[in-house]
């Protein structure tokens, strides 16, 4: 009469097993082991959750305020860094980042020590920007582009001063006031709105 247990799937598998290295076999129970600990512990994974959720709070509290105080001036909105990336979305869409663009390149001019490289950089914001026919060109007057040519002559961190002044004037007159009308900044405000009104009913 024959056996049937070499049939069981159970006894092949054992016997599978028994072959394996001892070595194999250990490291098996040990992670079998470890998975064990990190599974009977859902706390920690809890904990994790709520310490993210805080700080993304805190986060979204932050910015709520930032993006409600961006129309209390554009002084206010040029200090944020996350207002002047919605700013910047803002004037593509109105084919004139380059004002934003050239307002920025000059204040980081501004921060240059090196004379050589204040050179180099004043050139290249004055063909980029400036120069008429220049491939971004931003929109001044003849008057302000020749005092500012003539002032590459002896570059200074100072030498964009007018230019800088008139693009910062025209964007606060024009593009700026668009800007908090516009649908994007609206959706904006009214999110941050909701989120403060939901943070005072909670405390």
């Amino acid at each position: 009469m024959s056996c049937w247990m070499p049939e069981c799937p159970a006894f092949s598998m054992c016997r599978g097993l028994a072959a394996l290295p001892i070595t194999c076999l250990e490291r098996a129970k040990d992670l079998k082991t470890r998975l064990g600990i990190l599974l009977h512990k859902p706390e920690l994974g809890h904990r994790t959750g709520a310490s993210r959720k805080l700080q993304l709070g805190s986060r979204q509290r932050d910015s709520s305020q930032e993006v409600l105080e961006w129309r209390e001036s554009f002084d206010q909105l040029l200090k944020s860094k996350s207002g002047v990336t919605a700013f910047h979305t803002f004037l593509k869409t109105e084919f004139s980042e380059e004002n934003l663009d050239f307002w920025l390149a000059c204040e980081d001019f501004k921060k240059t020590r090196s004379k050589t490289k204040l050179a180099s950089k004043a050139n290249r914001i004055f063909e980029e920007f400036v120069q008429n026919e220049a491939p971004r060109e931003v929109n001044i007057d003849h008057e302000t582009r020749e005092i500012t040519r003539k002032n590459l002559s002896g570059a200074t961190s100072a030498c964009f001063n007018e230019a800088q002044a008139k693009t910062r004037t025209l964007m606060e007159k024009d593009s700026y006031p668009r800007f908090l009308k516009s649908a994007s900044y609206q959706d904006m405000t009214k999110q941050a709105t909701s989120r403060s009104i939901s943070k005072r009913s909670h405390t």
